[in-house]
């Protein structure tokens, strides 16, 4: 077979070294000049073009601007201590009669509040009332015409990925504006004041930093979505007040700030959604593990148990939102009202149900009657008061406390080292030195009728 050579490219090459040689080099650059002056001119009038997508995020993003930073306030605050330092943050006005939202420490110790508009009027500001669990404050300036409250997003879905708007004051820079998007939801943070008990933080990369807490976070239709709280630093990456941002930041979410602060305007106490289970987290292995929360226990007639959910039920959703904690799935809980229903999409059986759950009012020894149960279920321990001692006065047979040596009528003198004069308090060390999460615990007790002979024995979640 006869092969054909092309010559072509060769000749390419060739006429182009040519040219070189022949034209020069400042012809070349002349040639290469004209080129980019074309590709200018053309870039330039498609960007002049009335359909320019980035002017139009441009002209959206200025809307943003203009519909909520009338809304946003500055606080300036002197603490009771009259201390010439003070402090400063931001906050977001609520409603027409003066009622101004922020985070519970930026006011903490305020002998004095000023809050200053975005159209620079200043207002002597009152505290009526905050929520420390939630780190929620309210404040109400009053006799101020023209207030603009922020509009809200309640009964909008939050997504991982939507884009957000943060405004405050960082390092006194008042009425700043920056933009990020959800990085996640039902994170766990610690805010300024320590932790709270709420664990249902919304995750964003906007730039948050000292003085942005009490400030509204928005989505792209200006809506409140949450207030930013707290940021993540390489020091601290559990959030902090503290620190400059290092695009990892927190923000309450908007359900828990609009039941805390309806309350704290009512001025009656701080009510939280209860329904009466006691949850645990899904075990490694499992399918669910890190997509549910395992139902260990339901309480008698309680909302849970009215509206059928079961013990060993596996509570992927609620209303609509994944819940991969137990901590996040009671922050949603205890952020509605009593009165409010929780719809929970439960895996029981290898079949997907949705329950309806309405909510009552917890109980103000709900959390000690819970624990005390889980004690008496979980390791077969019961205890009860004595004047100012604790006795054991149930063992059950074969269980961890059976196990572990305890006997019925026993004093109990100590507990992780801490002495207890109440079966609650005992139940509450219990309970924070990790005994229902697996850790073993110490307990020092002593015979009735020999009270100078102690025993010490360790209790632990049988294996």
């Amino acid at each position: 077979m006869r092969r054909f050579l092309a010559f072509g490219p060769a000749f390419v090459v060739l006429i182009a070294v040519a040219a070189v040689l022949v034209l020069g080099p400042g012809a070349i650059r002349n040639i290469q000049a004209a080129r980019s002056a074309a590709m200018v001119s053309v870039a330039r009038t498609q960007l002049d073009q009335n359909d320019n997508v980035l002017e139009q995020i441009n002209t959206a993003v200025r809307n943003i601007a203009s519909a909520v930073e009338p809304s946003v306030v500055h606080i300036d605050v002197i603490d009771a201590g009259n201390s010439p330092w003070g402090a400063s943050g931001s906050g977001w006005i609520f409603d027409a009669s003066g009622h101004i939202v922020t985070n519970a420490h930026v006011v903490s110790n305020a002998g004095q509040i000023q809050v200053q508009l975005f159209d620079g009027r200043v207002a002597e500001a009152r505290l009526v009332g905050q929520d420390l669990d939630t780190d929620i404050a309210v404040l109400k300036i009053d006799s101020v015409a023209g207030l603009i409250p922020a509009r809200r997003a309640t009964n909008t879905r939050l997504l991982r990925g939507d884009t957000v708007f943060a405004f405050g004051s960082p390092f006194g820079f008042k009425f700043s504006m920056s933009e990020g998007i959800v990085s996640g939801l039902g994170r766990s943070a610690r805010t300024a004041i320590g932790m709270t008990r709420i664990s249902n933080f919304i995750q964003t990369d906007a730039a948050v930093n000292p003085g942005n807490s009490g400030g509204p976070l928005v989505n792209v239709r200006g809506d409140v979505i949450g207030m930013n709280v707290a940021i993540a630093t390489a020091i601290d990456s559990h959030g902090s007040g503290e620190g400059q941002s290092a695009g990892i930041s927190f923000a309450i979410p908007l359900p828990t700030i609009e039941s805390r602060v309806e309350q704290l305007i009512r001025g009656g106490p701080i009510v939280s959604g209860y329904m009466g289970v006691l949850l645990d987290e899904v075990r490694a292995g499992s399918d669910f593990a890190g997509q549910g929360v395992a139902v260990s226990d339901v309480f008698e007639e309680s909302p849970a148990d009215l509206a059928g959910v079961k013990a060993n039920d596996i509570i992927t959703a609620i209303d609509g939102e994944n819940v991969s904690e137990s901590a996040i799935l009671i922050s949603m809980i205890a952020a509605k009202k009593p009165g409010d229903s929780a719809r929970l999409k439960i895996w029981r059986d290898r079949k997907v149900l949705e329950v309806d759950v309405t909510l009552v009012e917890r109980p103000a020894d709900s959390l000690t009657s819970q624990f005390q149960q889980r004690l008496l279920r979980q390791f077969g321990l019961g205890l009860r008061d004595e004047g100012d001692t604790v006795v054991v006065n149930r063992i059950n047979p074969g269980s961890a406390a059976a196990q572990a040596g305890l006997v019925r009528g026993q004093i109990v003198r100590s507990i992780a080292g801490l002495q207890v004069k109440s079966a609650n308090a005992a139940i509450s060390v219990f309970a924070n030195a990790g005994l229902f999460r697996g850790a073993a615990i110490s307990i020092e007790t002593s015979d009735a009728a020999d009270p100078d002979k102690t025993t010490t024995s360790k209790l632990q979640r049988k294996q």
